[in-house]
Formats: C-alpha cells, structure tokens, sequence
C-alpha cells in the first residue's frame, strides 16, 4: 500500500468514526493525527510505546478511543496525568487546538517522544511535563487520565488537583463500581457513562468532583 492509499483509507475512517463519537475533526486535524499515528508507529518498533504495532488497530484503540471522552473536556486547561505516548491528550489537542493542554509522565522515553511529536506536528498548545502529576502544582480545568492507574489511585494523585476546581475524567474498562463505592468521603461522582468505541469490548468514562458542587 502506498502513501497515498494509506492516507485515503485511514483518514475517511478516522472522520467517519471521529463523528460518530460527537467530535468533528477538520481536514487539518485528521492530517496531523494520522501523522502522530505514523510518528507513533516509527517509535514504537524501538521503545514499544503502545504495545499495538498495527495502524488500523492504533487509530481504533488509541485515537478514537481517545477522542470518545471529547465531551467531557471542559475548561482552558486540561492535564493529561500520565500520558504515555500521549494519549488521550495528542488527539484532543489537535481536535480542540483552542485548548491549552499539559501532557504529564515520569517515563522519559515516553517524555522524549512527546516532545518529538509536539515538534513534528507542530502543537503549539501542549506542554510536556517530565515528573509526576502528585507534583504538578496546576492550575488545571480538566484532568483526564486513560492509563494512569486504578479509579481510587487516580483519585489519590490528582486530589490536589480537584481540591483546586478540577474535574477527573478517568477512562476506565468494566464499570468500576466497587471503586466508586470506595472513593474519600470528600469526592462525589459526577458521571458514569459507557463508550462505544470501535475495537472495545468494555468502555467506560468516570467524572469525579471534589466537593459537594
């Protein structure tokens, strides 16, 4: 398959499935996240990023997958705890370039790639973070986070956070409802909503408040 076949495919599927999702992605857009999925796939046969290796299959679990909390990412700020390989917060940069977006890890390798990809996509509104989100001071609208850690750690690294106004957004797998039964008596549950995201068998996404607000 050549460049210009594999662009046609791809590019039709990201935006059909992109729409589906409630996040409409300009021409631009879809160009620059298939260029992050080719900078992502260059990367990966070296530092294994992801663990998938197959584009289709990247652009299904990773980029849709990522732009499916679109609805929820509120504010001028969001801050991407734990991004790895930048993911969710890559793609809902370019789909929200408006946004201001900081891409958090304590991985350098993954910290490396992010800056590469920021500088290759040109993505003037992330920032690359290299620590950990306990010891980011903020200020932050939205916290989102897809691998992180389990709900309640995920609660636990971000509570400075949330005590500052923010709202998580956590990816989650199964419906997390013993962690939910398990949460500081300090933090409510602002939503649970189930996501139908190609290649997923089980998705879910879990806003949490500090507060009684």
């Amino acid at each position: 398959m050549n460049q210009g076949e594999y662009a046609r495919g791809p590019r039709a599927r990201l935006v059909a499935g992109a729409a589906a999702l409630g996040a409409n992605l300009t021409t631009a857009g879809a160009r620059l996240l298939l260029d992050y999925l080719r900078l992502l796939d260059k990367w990966n046969t070296r530092f294994n990023l992801t663990g998938d290796s197959v584009p289709g299959k990247m652009l299904d679990r990773h980029v849709l997958d990522s732009l499916s909390i679109a609805a929820w990412t509120a504010g001028e700020t969001v801050v991407d705890a734990g991004s790895g390989a930048g993911l969710p917060g890559i793609p809902l940069a370019v789909l929200f370039p408006q946004k201001r977006f900081v891409l958090i890890d304590s991985n350098g390798k993954k910290t490396r790639f992010l800056f590469q990809a920021k500088l290759d996509l040109g993505l003037a509104n992330i920032d690359i973070v290299h620590g950990r989100i306990e010891q980011f001071p903020g200020p932050a609208d939205t916290v989102v986070c897809r691998a992180l850690a389990g709900l309640g750690k995920s609660v636990e690294k971000t509570q400075h956070l949330l005590a500052g106004g923010a709202m998580l957004v956590a990816m989650q797998g199964r419906h997390p409802g013993k962690e939910l039964a398990n949460l500081p008596g300090n933090c409510r549950v602002a939503f649970v909503e189930r996501l139908q995201v190609s290649g997923a068998d089980s998705r879910h996404v879990v806003g949490i408040r500090q507060g009684g607000d």
